[in-house]
């Protein structure tokens, strides 16, 4: 119970404490809406991005966000960024082929790299195709629903690579999960 004393109000202090920052003071009438937008752009569904957290990293650091696989050149200028801790790479869809992957066999991570894929992988050859990079991934995946099959679940059990899956569902359940071995989360969006 001491714990969670401490730890409730140093998370809360954690996420805030970089909030704190206002905007300068001006001699003029303060306009509330103009400077809101400068210095903070409103988030909606198609720009939200997931924030990686993870209590037992107190670690100061920067995380990088790619909303698509990185070029090489682009993901080495990534991790040149200052206290680099976490690149975090969210795909819109499962890469085609290994040759998508190639940037991120070439370079040498020292960070932590993160790959959200949404979905179910579309072939045993999309899950598989993980497997052939030779640099430490950890891959998440969205998926709404109960795998369409066994198969699938044995699939996601050959991924290496693959530390969660996260469910989407309106009432959590873990049927047709049973057979997963890796850790299963749930999620659920009220608008």
């Amino acid at each position: 119970m001491r714990r969670l004393k401490f730890l409730v109000p140093f998370a809360t202090g954690a996420l805030l404490g970089c909030a704190t920052g206002a905007p300068p003071l001006s001699s003029g009438p303060a306009d509330v809406s103009n400077s809101i937008d400068r210095y903070a752009p409103p988030l909606d569904a198609s720009t939200a991005d997931p924030l990686i957290l993870d209590r037992t990293d107190l670690r100061l650091g920067t995380t990088v966000q790619f909303h698509r696989l990185p070029t090489a050149s682009e993901f080495h200028d990534a991790l040149q960024v200052p206290l680099v801790q976490h690149v975090v790479i969210s795909l819109a869809e499962w890469p085609a082929n290994i040759e998508a992957l190639a940037p991120l066999a070439e370079s040498s991570i020292e960070s932590d790299v993160i790959v959200v894929l949404p979905g179910y992988p579309p072939s045993r050859a999309a899950a598989q195709v993980w497997s052939y990079l030779s640099v430490p991934l950890r891959l998440v995946l969205v998926v709404s629903g109960p795998p369409p099959s066994r198969g699938v679940i044995d699939d996601l059990n050959t991924m290496r690579s693959l530390e969660r899956v996260i469910a989407q569902m309106n009432a959590p359940t873990r049927a047709g999960f049973e057979h997963l071995q890796r850790p299963l989360s749930f999620r659920k969006l009220i608008n």
